[in-house]
């Protein structure tokens, strides 16, 4: 697939792949054993004793919703201050707590140095700059690889006690690299592992440069389906695969790689969002009010026109560049000083690694620059904040913003540019969009598409976006709604345990 497709190409492609809107089922007394690094529920200490942390939005709350549904269960590290006083003598505990429909949640739990290693080492020191294109942000230590081998030893561990024949597992992300191929001397013949990489899969020549890449890739070939968002990830994966692992067979018109262990299906299926709730909450009945309350707290004033950026701190999501590019824009059209503001809500990530750090220290001076320069006693252009805002309040103010501002140099997905499409319930904003997020493969059509180092474009981007006519900017956002709720979280979850029945039924497991 081309990098330059459009969503409804991409809409397209998709609904013939998957072959039409039916989905087999998985099968009676089949169990779905969910495993990912986050858990979907967190155990704390409060000031009134046990608190319990719930999935709010995103991912988690959608795999979570699934579960309780297909009575699946869920294996995760335990990283919350109180949940080892939460669990039984087997480590597990029932979410959501005192659900009529729960399900077992088991606990991994792993040690400080443990964390150190998998984590911030080899997770994420390692294949999350190699994935994302950053060789220069990779630094590997023997002690990272030895911890990631390690921790997916301790994960295959429990979910060899929890599965039983016939059952699906269905892992989660860059976490379990080797999980797969692990587990094959851990359960039973027939039981399905599937895998979906939330990050981007890049192409072999910025992979060859991951240390252990090939024992990485041996691994996931210890699954039935492997899966990743984009049909370009997909093909990433198939040249790697057929770079590295001499003795592998890779059937591009099928999909399928044959090795020594059996046959991995790839297959390409768009993570989205839950469309219906993001609208739902961004029009309940206190939204007016809710956005005169975020508009006072942040000093917006009346006629100021609104961009908004929603970011982890992390070095992949342009947070600097886009900064940059409302400096040009001011400079360039005098006009937009006093009369139109970003707000960029920034929550700072994985503090342990330098790059990280620097990167938090960089914004937070970008935006003082830019303030500095611009700003009167009455407005300001770049609104700074770190503040938690609830789904409520980000998608009210999603709604409300006229421009939505996605900029990473590098993005598997991001669920950021259709979260704020969901919520565009009046149809009246603009997405600007970097060409290098992977919903631009998606969606990208419709966008304002970006390459974020461009300075002088991206700030072009901004104010095309402000001045766009009122029918050009309906019509787009109509079409970017259309195609956000074709590609929603229940879509996906339907196309990935749909690959997972049609496997079952052509007789593959084990």
């Amino acid at each position: 697939m081309a990098e330059s497709e459009g969503g409804r190409e991409v809409v397209a492609e998709h609904d013939q792949r998957r072959g039409g809107t039916e989905r087999p089922t998985i099968g009676e007394g089949v169990e779905v054993v969910v495993v990912s690094n986050r858990q979907p529920y967190r155990h704390s200490w409060g000031d009134n004793g046990i608190e319990v942390d719930r999935p709010t939005g995103g991912l988690t709350a959608g795999l979570d919703t699934v579960v309780r549904r297909i009575e699946g269960s869920w294996i995760a590290w335990g990283d919350g201050d109180a949940d080892a006083e939460a669990v039984d003598e087997h480590d597990r505990v029932s979410v959501p707590p005192d659900a009529e429909d729960g399900y077992p949640l088991r606990r991994v739990w792993l040690t400080e140095d443990q964390v150190d290693g998998y984590y911030y080492g080899f997770s994420n020191r390692v294949l999350w700059p190699i994935c994302h294109g950053a060789l220069t942000r990779v630094h590997s230590e023997s002690e990272y690889w030895e911890a990631y081998e390690a921790v997916n030893e301790r994960f295959a561990d429990a979910v060899g006690e929890r599965v039983g024949r016939g059952d699906v597992v269905w892992l989660q992300d860059y976490h379990f690299g080797l999980l797969p191929q692990m587990l094959r001397s851990r359960v039973p013949e027939d039981v399905l592992v599937t895998h979906f990489w939330h990050i981007p899969w890049p192409g072999w020549d910025t992979f060859r440069a991951c240390p252990h890449g090939s024992e990485v890739l041996r691994g996931l070939l210890g699954n039935d389906l492997f899966v990743v968002h984009t049909e370009r990830y997909r093909q990433n994966f198939l040249d790697c695969v057929e770079a590295a692992i001499p003795d592998a067979v890779v059937d591009r018109a099928a999909g399928r790689v044959f090795h020594e262990d059996g046959v991995t299906t790839v297959e390409a299926y768009p993570l989205g969002v839950d469309t219906e709730r993001i609208l739902e909450l961004a029009t309940d009945g206190d939204a007016d009010e809710r956005w005169r309350r975020i508009r006072s707290r942040y000093g917006i004033g009346e006629g100021v026109r609104v961009g908004v950026g929603v970011d982890r701190l992390d070095y992949t999501k342009g947070i600097p560049q886009r900064i940059d590019a409302v400096e040009r824009l001011l400079e360039r059209h005098p006009e937009c000083r006093g009369t139109f503001t970003l707000v960029q809500i920034g929550s700072e990530s994985r503090s342990r690694i330098p790059a990280y750090r620097e990167l938090q220290t960089a914004v937070v001076e970008g935006v003082n620059r830019v303030n500095a320069r611009f700003r009167t006693d009455d407005w300001r252009p770049i609104v700074y904040t770190t503040d938690r805002l609830s789904d409520r309040e980000l998608y009210t103010l999603y709604r409300n913003a006229d421009v939505g501002v996605v900029s990473p140099i590098r993005d598997g997905m991001n669920l950021v540019a259709q979260e704020y499409v969901a919520a565009q319930a009046d149809g009246n904003g603009v997405l600007v969009l970097s060409r290098q997020a992977g919903a631009h493969d998606l969606i990208g059509e419709d966008a304002v598409s970006i390459t974020p180092q461009d300075t002088d474009e991206f700030a072009g981007a901004l104010h095309a976006a402000l001045t766009m006519p009122e029918e050009r900017r309906r019509e787009r956002m109509g079409a970017l709604v259309e195609t956000c709720r074709s590609f929603d979280t229940e879509v996906w979850i339907e196309d990935v345990l749909g690959s997972v029945a049609r496997l079952r039924e052509e007789g593959h497991g084990g």
